[in-house]
């Protein structure tokens, strides 16, 4: 193993998180992250970990969105602490931090990709509603579409990569490790 500097002692907020997520992206972590988001200290900088496999982007979206209205109105300071895995929606709501406020543990693996969707189209009725059966569908995978390009824009903003090359990674699930992550831009320091 390679020696690492210890840049640890830089950050001493890092060491003990406000709020501390783990697991599925999902509801139980949304009402997780608000019950630890009210009892975060109302000063200073707020500091957030997560270690996660993925689960639901509106959920990761919704938690990320507490975050940047935290910035917004209060002009707070919120840092980001991913551990371990940080995968699909968690990058999604590591995307809600500037780049200057993202950190990794050493080891942390990114994962990227496209959003997915599984459906079948019922076709059913009378031919005149048939095309807007089909219409609602594809809207659907437009703004999807849409959702999951402000997401990429916003991992990227600030880093070395460009948009173009996040999505053309995230069609094969891009896995990036917190070393590559750093040298990137994709994050402030790693930890």
């Amino acid at each position: 193993m390679t020696d690492q500097p210890n840049t640890a002692l830089r950050y001493p907020l890092l060491a003990v998180p406000h709020i501390q997520l783990y697991g599925t992206v999902d509801e139980t972590m949304y009402a997780s992250f608000k019950q630890q988001y009210a009892e975060a200290p109302a000063e200073g900088p707020l500091v957030v970990s997560i270690t996660t496999l993925g689960g639901d982007p509106e959920m990761a979206r919704a938690m990320g969105d507490s975050i940047r209205l935290l910035r917004d109105y209060t002009g707070r300071e919120a840092l980001f602490l991913g551990k371990v895995a940080v995968y699909s929606a968690g990058a999604t709501f590591m995307s809600a931090f500037p780049v200057n406020c993202r950190f990794l543990t050493r080891g942390t693996r990114l994962m990227i990709h496209e959003r997915s969707l599984t459906s079948t189209v019922q076709l059913s009725g009378p031919l005149s509603t048939l095309p807007d059966i089909l219409k609602a569908k594809l809207h659907e995978i437009e703004h999807s579409m849409r959702i999951q390009d402000e997401g990429f824009a916003a991992i990227v903003d600030g880093s070395n990569v460009t948009l173009d090359d996040l999505k053309g990674r995230a069609t094969a699930n891009w896995y990036v490790d917190a070393a590559e992550a750093l040298a990137l831009g994709l994050v402030l320091d790693v930890i």
